[in-house]
């Protein structure tokens, strides 16, 4: 059967009896295949949301390294250290920072965040 996102009651009610149905099938069969489908459209009401734990379970991202993605960010821009001035206040401070010397505050990682339009994810690792 080719199924589909299950939108109705009774989409749902004939999903289950079709679960039901095949439930002992044999691994590696069609059946074994159409029960996995069924078992993940029964239980997930956003098939979305199933993408995304999927996803978060089973590939696993690189760490990044917010100060090296804040430099290449600075590269693609053109921008020099002083170019940051108005984001971190000082010159010693973007030089700091840029560094590793300093740590990035709550507060700076929320103007760096915006000012490169950086994931909040990422700059949080910082502070």
């Amino acid at each position: 059967m080719n199924w589909k996102v299950i939108k109705t009651e009774r989409e749902h009610k004939r999903a289950v009896k079709r679960a039901m149905e095949i439930f002992h099938a044999a691994p590696g069969t069609p059946e074994d295949d159409e029960l996995g489908v069924l078992i993940l459209l029964i239980k997930v009401e956003n098939p979305r949301k199933l993408i995304k734990d999927y996803e978060y379970r089973r590939i696993k991202m690189p760490a990044l390294d917010v100060l090296e993605v804040i430099k290449e960010k600075m590269r693609e821009r053109g921008l020099k250290n002083k170019d940051l001035e108005p984001v971190t206040g000082s010159k010693a401070y973007v030089s700091s920072i840029l560094s590793g010397r300093r740590e990035v505050t709550l507060k700076m990682a929320k103007r760096l965040k915006d000012y490169f339009q950086l994931p909040a994810e990422l700059c949080l690792q910082a502070s």
